[in-house]
């Protein structure tokens, strides 16, 4: 499949830029802790609004030619993004405004790209080419995210005599980004192509009555959510659901603020060649390869839903009873559990951190290569809760972190978490992430059984 790789890379590129690398942005034109986490939380919000546009999205069809139109928008972001560090003293609320809008652009490429996918590929050629799509995307951050990160860290090292250092060795790197970003685009021009398998001709939908217009593509989104709050105990699982991810939804950005902080404030001190190495690169990897294998064996002992014990749907099934999310053997409810506990031990990680404090490279790769390991490995005990509430919507989806339940839940706290990192301290801060692991397990637990007995 000639398309697959760059049609994924052209999605992973922009969304790293947005996860991982705006907190470093801001950090470096001077933005402090508390507002730097606040304003890359808020980034999030197109991906929790995203749905209300799926199903006008799909009705208007044409996915290859959505496609091309989106990535030529992300890439003049990208040159515009370049522009936003003009000098020490740049604007970054302009910052901001340019990256939330890319956000808007990289959730809708998600979408269509999912869209797409499942179009181009019958059902079965989809579960095979899922693993190679979670590869291609995953390689992609680490070069966004871990490459452009190191040679930022060595542009401010070859310019630090300029008095604007710092923006341009951002501009410089962002602008290097667009070209590559480019390549990709007139790539993907040529190599996407209408859909063989099932495209649907331009102007139709699942219900032609219903989504004509933007505004009837938000009323049938909030249908699907009206549906959904009919659900027995459904505001119990969300609750659930976001008790489990708050100790990582903590650590999301803090883990970045405790490497750049100076060793007064508790923090690290190391250089962002460091960074984009030890959290870009190594911590990425780590991070894939959990999700990965957490996907694996959720697969193997059939743990997710029906679609993990008779393959890809070609269209969702529907969720009737809580019990398909877990497998009636208790033997192959084993996986689950391990991932809850897993999920648990990255807040350990970065409290023993806090009070070692390395010097040298090797401990602090091993560090994040098991927080994130441990992150990404358990982030699959998630799939019951999802399943429960979404369906099979979101089964080709490459990160459950864009999946729009996961980032509306973590919201509130990754905006919070510079202020308390700011306020309590490090080693204060970890702990405290570390004392709320007990609550994720209680709310994992009452969740499964609510699951389980409804």
């Amino acid at each position: 499949m000639p398309w697959l790789p760059s049609l994924f890379a052209a999605e992973a590129i922009p969304s790293a830029m947005i996860t991982f690398v705006a907190l470093l942005m801001f950090l470096q034109l001077g933005v402090g802790w508390g507002e730097s986490a606040l304003l890359c939380s808020l980034l999030t919000l197109p991906w929790v609004l995203k749905s209300f546009v799926r199903a006008k999205i799909r009705q208007i069809g044409s996915f290859s030619r959505q496609l091309k139109f989106l990535e030529v928008c992300i890439c003049l972001l990208l040159v515009s993004l370049a522009f936003c560090f003009t000098d020490r003293h740049s604007n970054h609320w302009l910052l901001f405004a340019n990256l939330f809008v890319l956000c808007f652009f990289c959730a809708a490429h998600e979408l269509v790209a999912r869209m797409y996918y499942e179009h181009m590929l019958r059902p079965r050629w989809q579960r095979f080419y899922n693993s190679w799509k979670m590869f291609v995307s995953q390689s992609t951050v680490v070069l966004t995210y871990g490459v452009m990160i190191v040679f930022v860290g060595y542009l401010e090292v070859f310019y630090h005599n300029r008095w604007n250092a710092i923006p341009l060795s951002w501009s410089m790197a962002v602008y290097v980004l667009a070209g590559c970003y480019l390549l990709l685009v007139i790539y993907n021009f040529f190599a996407l192509k209408p859909p063989a398998f099932v495209e649907r001709p331009r102007g139709s939908s699942h219900s032609p009555d219903e989504v004509r217009t933007f505004g009837s593509a938000v009323k049938a989104e909030i249908y699907v959510i009206d549906r959904i709050s009919h659900k027995p105990h459904w505001f119990q699982v969300v609750i659930y659901l976001a008790l489990l991810l708050l100790p990582q939804a903590l650590l999301f950005h803090s883990r970045v603020l405790f490497f750049i902080a100076s060793r007064s404030l508790g923090g690290l001190s190391v250089s962002l060649q460091w960074i984009g190495l030890v959290q870009g690169t190594v911590g990425v990897i780590a991070f894939s390869a959990g999700l990965g294998l957490g996907h694996w064996l959720l697969v193997r002992h059939n743990t997710s839903s029906p679609v993990a014990r008779s393959g890809a749907s070609s269209r969702p099934a529907p969720v009737v009873s809580s019990s398909a999310f877990l497998p009636a053997r208790s033997s192959a409810r084993i996986p689950l559990f391990l991932m809850i506990l897993c999920l648990g031990f990255s807040p350990l990680v970065y409290l023993i951190l806090s009070y070692q404090l390395p010097l040298t490279l090797l401990p602090l790769c091993v560090a994040a290569f098991l927080a994130q390991f441990f992150f990404g490995f358990g982030l699959n005990s998630t799939m019951p809760f999802i399943r429960y509430i979404s369906g099979e919507r979101y089964r080709s989806t490459i990160n459950y972190l864009y999946i729009p339940l996961i980032s509306f839940v973590m919201l509130p706290p990754i905006a919070a978490s510079g202020w308390l990192a700011d306020n309590l301290g490090f080693q204060q801060f970890f702990l405290l992430d570390s004392l709320l692991v007990p609550i994720a397990y209680l709310a994992a637990f009452l969740g499964l059984k609510k699951l389980t007995l409804l």
